[in-house]
């Protein structure tokens, strides 16, 4: 219970462990001492880099899995469509983002992203000390998930790299077999003011989502919804721009870009000018779009309302700021008239 009181835990993960305490899913089996000894023992920072790993493998696995079908049988004589499609894929990579808010937020927070990271240290408070690591976790686990598809997939992969060579054309290029691991504009896009824009819109667009899904003053979003909201604002991206090339995410695209230099050369850095594109494009992106969200779009009297967040000169200096604009907000009446008792000041600091 202690984890609750610090700002690791993003939003639900608070709730989700306090009512794990009343599921009775098997029977429970008491705790031995051992295991506490054990668990005490394990260092803070490996299980939040192994959860930060852990996730993005949850999530890039089962998208780069899709594309592979995809694009291995794109001349199967049954038809691609019987394998996969950019729908597919979408869902693979949205259901995967989800699995992995659920299985490893509880332990890290759920960050999956090095802009995330970073818009967490600039807007939330998050360590800075913990970035480098986060970061590096989440390209390990990108990296990870692309040497094992390539290990799963390598006799079909092997085989349509023969066919290609034959034919005299490239591995690495989009709809090629480098590009079931990492993104490749399309021939006709030389054009980087144009890929660049591309994905600067798709990532602001994702960060938005991501930053009011976890505005804990969103009545819309409830914490066991936030994982699937989340998951679905990539696969839209996916539906709407995967044909004209986009990325997405810093950690999945470098993670499994190394990966395809590895089985394809160099010139999946190279080709086209267009990885610097993709590798980082997203932070810049991101930090627009939660700085959009803070600044336009945040009520953190709301938030101070409804008991989840708190006043940095406590009671008396939320009383002056309404008295001083004269405004009064819904909750924050009720917020003062409670009392605000320093229980609920902590409670919304800690989250």
């Amino acid at each position: 219970m202690e984890r609750l009181h610090t700002n690791d835990l993003e939003l639900g993960a608070t709730d989700a462990v306090q009512q794990h305490y009343a599921r009775h899913v098997i029977e429970r089996k008491p705790v031995s001492q051992r295991k506490l000894d054990f668990e005490h023992a394990r260092p803070r920072w490996l299980r939040e880099c192994m959860a930060e790993a852990t996730g993005v493998f949850f999530y890039v696995f089962p998208g780069i899995a899709s594309v592979a079908a995809f694009t291995i049988n794109a001349t199967s004589p049954v038809g691609v469509t019987a394998f996969g499609s950019l729908f597919q894929i979408g869902w693979a990579f949205a259901i995967g983002i989800a699995f992995a808010i659920i299985t490893c937020a509880p332990t890290s927070g759920g960050h999956f992203n090095p802009a995330i990271t970073i818009c967490f240290a600039i807007w939330q408070g998050f360590p800075l000390s913990k970035v480098p690591r986060y970061i590096l976790s989440q390209i390990f686990g990108a990296f990870v998930a692309g040497l094992l598809l390539m290990g799963m997939y390598w006799p079909e992969i092997s085989a349509l790299n023969a066919e290609l060579l034959a034919a005299g054309k490239p591995l690495v290029a989009n709809g090629a077999p480098a590009s079931i691991l990492c993104s490749f504009p399309n021939p006709n896009q030389t054009n980087l003011g144009y890929l660049f824009m591309t994905e600067f819109f798709v990532d602001s667009f994702i960060g938005i989502v991501i930053w009011a899904v976890l505005d804990p003053a969103n009545p819309f979003v409830s914490p066991a919804s936030a994982p699937f909201v989340i998951g679905m604002a990539y696969a839209v991206m996916v539906w709407g721009y995967a044909d004209i090339t986009i990325s997405t995410n810093l950690a999945r695209d470098l993670g499994t870009r190394m990966v395809a230099a590895i089985f394809f050369g160099r010139e999946v850095f190279t080709y086209l000018h267009y990885s610097w594109i993709a590798i980082l494009v997203n932070i810049p992106a991101t930090i627009f779009a939660t700085g959009y969200y803070e600044f336009l779009m945040r009520d953190s009297l709301v938030k101070i309302g409804k008991g989840i967040a708190f006043h940095e000169h406590g009671e008396e200096g939320l009383r002056r700021h309404i008295t001083n604009t004269g405004i009064m907000e819904t909750g924050a009446t009720t917020a003062i008239a409670n009392g605000g008792g320093s229980d609920d000041y902590m409670v919304g600091k800690n989250l």
